[in-house]
């Protein structure tokens, strides 16, 4: 089979669907592993809160979950923010995780693309996202997606 055929096989056994409360048990199973993978104190009520809200507010966003041959893969999860500079609306891939075992198969690719689409479906024109500077694997994925780096520090305070 040329690589273009076994891609395209590939891609049919490719779900991406929008995630609903139904999915919070896996949802707290991929953001449980996706913490401990990016050194994250993980607090299950306190995230899997965060989800119901995001996912019972469209306003704030949305998540998506991909599955491969029926088994879970990963996930995207994509909030709305305001920006003067963006002038309006724009697109924080806020978090994003492909299990190890499916990586390298064109799934984030694709599902980059399904964020792409969503935010000129919902009229917002900017996707922004963080990357840690040590992961260049995930920053060569964002850069053949049309993402560039700002040289910018991101910084946060936690107030409350």
């Amino acid at each position: 089979m040329s690589s273009a055929a076994a891609a395209g096989a590939w891609e049919k056994g490719l779900g991406i669907t929008p995630a609903t409360l139904a999915d919070e048990a896996v949802m707290g199973e991929l953001m449980r592993e996706f913490y401990a993978h990016e050194g994250l104190r993980f607090d299950e009520e306190r995230s899997l809160g965060a989800f119901r809200t995001l996912v019972g507010d469209p306003n704030l966003g949305r998540v998506w979950i991909f599955r491969a041959g029926g088994a879970v893969a990963g996930y995207v999860a994509v909030t709305t923010c305001f920006s003067l500079e963006f002038a309006g609306r724009y697109a924080l891939i806020d978090e994003f995780y492909v299990r190890e075992a499916y990586r390298g198969r064109g799934i984030g690719q694709r599902a980059l693309e399904v964020v792409a689409g969503a935010c000129r479906e919902l009229q917002v024109p900017v996707v922004r996202l963080e990357v840690d500077v040590g992961n260049e694997r995930a920053r060569g994925l964002y850069e053949r997606a049309g993402f560039t780096l700002q040289e910018r520090y991101m910084m946060t305070r936690w107030v409350a």
